[in-house]
């Protein structure tokens, strides 16, 4: 399949999906294109993280932008500077699941010390939680727990990764069993018991600047 008609089916279920303004999320699947959120605002269901020194955890603003996976806007981490474990957090308020199906693409744009993001999953707050990420930089994918604000390395897998170029990260996890895809290709197949639900959001580190868009939850239990 060629990358534009891939595009044109990812749009299609991206519009079929969207829920309907002032709908809960007592729906099955979510998606968010940050198309119709002002520049410059943060949606309304995210809520960025903390920061050990109590600072907020990035910069995170929809964006008008040319760039963009399915324009006119993304989401977009713009705060270019951090310490090495400044974990940079965005988190969806009010909503929960164990069992899902969560999938976003991401540009990465600028860093030196860190670059690209990932997704979060089964967070109990921006302390806790699981991660898989993809990293230009090491040119690699890999997936953590994430606790008391402690990386913990569960997988690695070694990956090239075009800065030039959006690419899709996406999980599918039920009961311990993880699945993580990059790009369509199936690149882990685990199993891991610390956390049991939660929310979900996206994730980005140290200088990292990052653009995302096209986030989709598909909740299946």
């Amino acid at each position: 399949m060629s990358r534009s008609l891939q595009r044109i089916v990812l749009l299609t279920i991206l519009v079929m999906a969207v829920p309907a303004v002032g709908s809960s999320f007592e729906n099955t699947t979510h998606v968010w294109t940050f198309d119709d959120d002002p520049p410059g605002t943060l949606p309304a269901e995210f809520q960025v993280g903390t920061l050990f020194d109590g600072r907020p955890a990035g910069e995170w603003k929809v964006l008008d932008t040319d760039r963009a996976q399915s324009p006119p806007r993304v989401l977009a981490q713009l705060l270019g500077k951090g310490a090495e474990h400044a974990y940079k957090t965005v988190l969806l308020d009010g909503i929960k699941a164990s069992d899902l199906d969560l999938q976003v693409s991401f540009l990465p744009i600028e860093g030196k010390a860190d670059m690209g993001g990932g997704l979060i999953w089964r967070a109990t707050d921006d302390r806790n939680y699981y991660l898989t990420r993809a990293n230009p930089l090491e040119q690699n994918i890999r997936v953590y727990r994430v606790v008391k604000g402690v990386r913990h390395l569960i997988q690695n897998f070694d990956q090239t990764i075009d800065v030039k170029h959006w690419h899709r990260l996406r999980v599918v996890h039920r009961g311990c069993q993880i699945e993580v895809f990059y790009d369509e290709s199936r690149v882990f197949n685990l199993c891991d018991k610390t956390f049991t639900q939660g929310t979900v959001g996206l994730w980005t580190k140290s200088d990292a600047i990052t653009y995302f868009d096209d986030l989709q939850l598909q909740i299946l239990k």
